[in-house]
């Protein structure tokens, strides 16, 4: 945290000075580095900042923990060799950063201002000022849009196969999308399937090529064209799961023991717009390493990373931009 002293002038823990207006020192709360968004990006950035001495303050967002607090088990994170769920990997890393001093509040970030120094950071309850800030704000799958697809969100329901494929040993398998990543994800699932059928919308696939002759001459990948997924029925777990004809609107059953969802995935980074460099499906760009268009401003985890979308590599990120972090507020202050 800072300290107000004379002059209008706050003076924080990681050797930096704000300057203030009159009045404003009671209004607002100042920080070396502002973390918005949690997850495996955002705490372990808090944890590399706060244990280098700078006050940190994660805004968690709606979802505080991110996508894994909705997932159950997760066996590939490094360092739990019986798996771990989701939900208390991600409170031990909340704790973590809270140990060396970070402090979290639960609250969601409605809007930035990123175009003059000091940023300012506005959460319904309360508005921030940070002379640096990491944009951990992640990426949300897109989903179905049918009522039956939160009621089996980790009983049957996944939108990674890297992630959960290993659970669905045996079963049959139903992929939806026609894109690259619903080929490469149904090419992954046959190493554990019985069966995987690729459920698609149209006729004709949006993969590249090489992707769609690979799964197309897979003997386990079975395409089911011109339909969508119009329910998911089963007791405690997926085991049924009705798709529609878009011409003649006509419903069938297809057993299923595991539905993954693979239509894309929408970066968080709408309060951005304006504010930040984005690419054309609006992820954050970087321009070296894990900077942002605006100097001072860096981006950490699935956000700008639309490749890899790891709770491994979003941590490994977060790492990145602390550091980059502290090594940018260091050379400002020698410069001054």
């Amino acid at each position: 945290m800072f300290e107000t002293v004379p002059n209008g002038l706050l003076r924080g823990h990681g050797n930096v000075t704000l300057y203030l207006s009159e009045g404003e020192s009671s209004k607002k709360k100042y920080y070396d580095v502002l973390i918005i968004g949690s997850g495996p990006a955002g705490y372990t950035a808090g944890v590399y900042t706060s244990r280098a001495k700078l006050s940190t303050l994660i805004i968690s967002g709606t979802l505080p923990g991110g996508q894994l607090m909705t997932t159950s088990e997760v066996e590939n994170y490094p360092g739990f060799p019986s798996g771990i769920f989701g939900p208390e990997l991600m409170m031990n890393m909340r704790q973590q950063s809270e140990r060396f001093g970070a402090t979290i509040i639960d609250d969601e970030v409605i809007k930035v201002n990123f175009k003059k120094k000091q940023f300012t950071i506005t959460t319904h309850s309360e508005t921030y000022v940070a002379e640096s800030v990491i944009v951990c704000t992640g990426a949300s799958p897109r989903k179905l849009g049918i009522p039956s697809e939160q009621k089996f969100s980790g009983r049957g329901v996944s939108y990674c196969a890297t992630c959960d494929g290993p659970f669905f040993k045996g079963e049959d398998i139903i992929v939806v999308g026609g894109g690259d990543t619903a080929l490469e994800e149904a090419t992954f699932l046959t190493k554990f399937g019985k069966s995987v059928k690729v459920v698609h919308r149209r006729d004709s696939l949006r993969a590249s090529k090489i992707l769609q002759e690979k799964a197309l001459e897979n003997p386990k990948i079975e395409f089911v064209w011109n339909n969508v997924v119009s329910d998911i029925q089963g007791d405690k777990k997926i085991a049924t799961v009705i798709v529609k004809n878009i011409a003649s609107s006509k419903e069938m059953p297809l057993n299923a023991g595991g539905l993954f969802v693979a239509i894309g995935h929408e970066p968080n980074t709408s309060i951005f717009k304006g504010q930040l460099d984005l690419d054309d499906k609006g992820y954050v760009l970087l321009k070296d390493y894990t900077r942002t268009s605006v100097e001072g401003v860096f981006a950490a985890g699935d956000v700008h990373d639309h490749r890899y979308r790891q709770a491994v590599t979003a941590a490994g990120f977060g790492c990145m931009a602390a550091i980059d972090v502290e090594r940018w507020l260091s050379e400002r202050h020698i410069k001054k």
